[in-house]
This record gives structure tokens, C-alpha cells and sequence, in this order.
């Protein structure tokens, strides 16, 4: 038990200094034996913990989504909270989150152009990861028009529409270099009143 705990951690250690590498030289110039160097180990120790730097990269978003995924289900599951202000808490959770981890998103661009340029449709790729959030967003919705509180309207389009203000804080953080997302805040607030019934 003791060795697996060791291994666990010994493997999130390695995932923070290859996000700094990956950060420092973007995805394609990120190699495993940079990724090694900077975590003080040889490539032979490397391999025990990771195939690649693929590997490595992917394990480092999925553990942000399991944190936004996390956060989330903290808010779906409050009680006490009406539909409008579930929403309301994940899109600022989320946009906290991205403005916190905005070196990896420039990383996740990187990684994105790079893969398109190899061929692979960047989009199917970004859609799988993102389903859950999707998820999450319809069944807020779903509730809401259950419950009254939000216009009947068609879930999927309404789903879509509140997903690209993800999308436009990316852009924003990265592209744009935004400090901070305090417009899009106001923006998205004010798009989820709209959804509020008798709006």
C-alpha cells in the first residue's frame, strides 16, 4: 500500500514539473528526456511512470477537468441554490479556474495546433473531453425547466450557446491576453438572467 501511495505521489510531482516544461517549450519542442531532466530523474525512471509525453500531457488536463468536474457537483448538488445561480456558480467557477491555469491553456492550444497539423481533427478531440461539462450544463437546464424557473427552450442549442462563453474565455486568456475575465463575468450573467423565466 505504502509503495502505491509513493508511487501516486512520485507521478504528480512529475506532472508538475513537465507542465512547466511544457509551458516553458510549448508541446511539440517538450521532450521526455527535458521532462526528466527537469524532474531530476533519468528516461529509464520516466518510462516506469509514463509512456510518453502525450501520456503525460493528457494526464495533466484530465486531472484540471477532474477539478472543474469536482466543483461543479459541489454547486449542482447545493440545495439551496436556484437554477439561475447553479449556473451562474459554474460559469465563474470555470472562468476562476481557467484564468488560474492560463499557462496550460496556452499549452492545450499548442498541443491542439500541433495535432491538426498532423491531421487529426482537433474539435472530436476537444468535444470528448469536454462532454461531461456539456452534460452537466444540460442537466442544469433540464432542471430549470422542470422546475419553472427557466423558458422552455430547446436544450441542446441553449447547451451550445452557453459552451462557446468557454470557448471565448480560452480565446480571450490566450489569444487576446486578457488579464482577467471580469467582462466575460458581466457577459455571461447577463446571458443566464435570459434564460429566467417571465425574462
Amino acid at each position: 500500500m505504502a509503495i502505491a501511495v509513493e508511487h501516486d505521489q512520485r507521478r504528480k510531482k512529475i506532472l508538475e514539473k513537465a507542465l512547466a516544461v511544457f509551458m516553458d517549450d510549448g508541446f511539440e519542442n517538450a521532450t521526455f528526456q527535458k521532462i526528466a531532466d527537469r524532474c531530476g530523474i533519468t528516461r529509464t525512471i520516466l518510462y516506469l511512470y509514463f509512456k510518453n509525453k502525450k501520456e503525460i500531457f493528457t494526464y495533466s488536463i484530465k486531472q484540471l477537468l477532474l477539478s472543474v468536474e469536482e466543483n461543479i457537483k459541489l454547486i449542482i448538488s447545493n440545495k439551496s441554490l436556484c437554477s439561475i445561480e447553479k449556473i451562474t456558480n459554474v460559469f465563474l467557477v470555470i472562468f476562476s479556474l481557467l484564468e488560474k491555469n492560463r499557462p496550460l491553456l496556452s499549452v492545450v492550444l499548442d498541443y491542439l495546433l500541433h495535432i491538426a497539423k498532423s491531421g487529426t481533427n482537433p474539435e472530436e478531440l476537444v468535444r470528448r473531453r469536454t462532454v461531461k461539462l456539456r452534460h452537466f450544463l444540460s442537466t442544469m437546464l433540464i432542471e430549470g425547466i422542470k422546475s419553472e424557473e427557466l423558458k422552455k427552450t430547446d436544450v441542446k442549442i441553449s447547451t451550445d450557446y452557453l459552451y462557446s462563453f468557454v470557448e471565448s474565455a480560452i480565446f480571450q486568456l490566450v489569444v487576446l491576453k486578457r488579464e482577467n475575465l471580469s467582462e466575460l463575468n458581466n457577459t455571461i450573467k447577463f446571458a443566464i438572467k435570459h434564460l429566467e423565466k417571465d425574462q
